[in-house]
């Protein structure tokens, strides 16, 4: 079902993602378990640095894939770049508002006034609580005294114990961690209100997919594996995640598979970018402050590589 070598050996490929992330598990089984090389590729991934940051290092030349929110995708179009979004990382969100035990949060009313640690602008979650307050509360943030301390990664926590923040708006494996070793609980699931979307996806330049598309198949491909065998098989998820993030331990990482995979749609079943998730990421993404403007689904997606893919599966089952 695979992609043959595209060449005799291993075609050379560099992802540059956003962050280190969980979330991105994809892309980290996908070479942790030899499917990227199944299908022709040695793949390479390094961290940008920021969500911002992923997409200039491959119109710089320096990478092949960006991995990141995919409105930076938008954010580059208005600039005038080319760019195609061909593979869907992230379908939902794995996020939690976390605080002390017995603070009194249970409802979207009770992010007013609050102080609310995050990553740093335009992380999602700065935005995603944005949306809902506004989507679901029906209040602006700023103007119902809400607050962002924006931090680097892995200084959520802290803030909320020692008094700075409230609450700490996390992704997974914070989540766990913030539980397992500093106490914190998490006190409501943001990933609820937010519907399916491309959150996340595998972009490059439009010239490149139209010079290389055997290496963009084969990339597509990989993902697809990968992504059914993640939901198969969690001992997956666990032994690519302990060799990426080897800081963190087996309970903070099956704790995770369980919020990752089970209890939100983070971690696609397929790479394939749907109309209607394109529409519901950009949406959100107005809302939550990271776009100004939208880009519409045909010209921002080529989603003929992932269906391919998605087809074969879908046959073989």
């Amino acid at each position: 079902m695979g992609s043959p070598a595209l060449a005799q050996g291993l075609t050379s490929v560099k992802v540059s993602e956003a962050i280190h992330l969980g979330i991105y598990v994809s892309v980290y089984a996908a070479k942790f378990g030899g499917f990227f090389k199944k299908h022709g590729l040695d793949v390479a991934v390094s961290s940008a640095g920021g969500i911002a940051a992923a997409l200039p290092v491959v119109l710089s030349g320096n990478a092949t894939f960006a991995v990141t929110g995919t409105g930076m995708s938008v954010n580059a179009a208005v600039e005038g770049a080319k760019i195609s979004n061909i593979a869907k990382i992230v379908g939902g969100m794995a996020m939690w508002a976390v605080a002390k035990p017995g603070a009194n949060f249970k409802t979207v009313d009770d992010f007013k006034g609050k102080t609310l640690a995050t990553l740093r602008f335009p992380s999602s979650t700065i935005q995603v609580p944005t949306y809902v307050m506004k989507e679901k509360g029906g209040f602006e943030a700023e103007k119902a005294g809400v607050k962002f301390l924006q931090l680097p990664p892995g200084a959520q926590a802290q803030a909320v114990l020692d008094g700075r923040a409230d609450v700490a708006v996390m992704f997974e494996w914070d989540a766990s961690i913030a539980k397992q070793q500093f106490g914190l609980e998490p006190v409501m699931a943001l990933g609820d209100f937010i519907p399916p979307a491309a959150f996340t996806t595998a972009m490059l330049p439009t010239a490149e997919v139209t010079k290389n598309p055997a290496m963009v198949q084969a990339f597509c491909d990989a993902l697809a594996e990968t992504q059914v065998a993640l939901h198969a098989d969690r001992e997956l998820f666990v032994k690519t995640s302990q060799a990426e993030f080897p800081q963190l331990s087996e309970a903070v990482i099956r704790s995770a598979a369980e919020n990752i995979l089970v209890k939100s749609q983070a971690i696609p079943k397929a790479p394939t970018i749907s109309k209607a998730e394109w529409d519901a990421d950009i949406a959100f993404e107005i809302a939550g402050g990271s776009l100004k403007v939208g880009r519409p689904y045909e010209e921002m997606v080529n989603n003929t590589f992932a269906e391919k893919v998605a087809a074969k599966f879908s046959k073989a089952g």
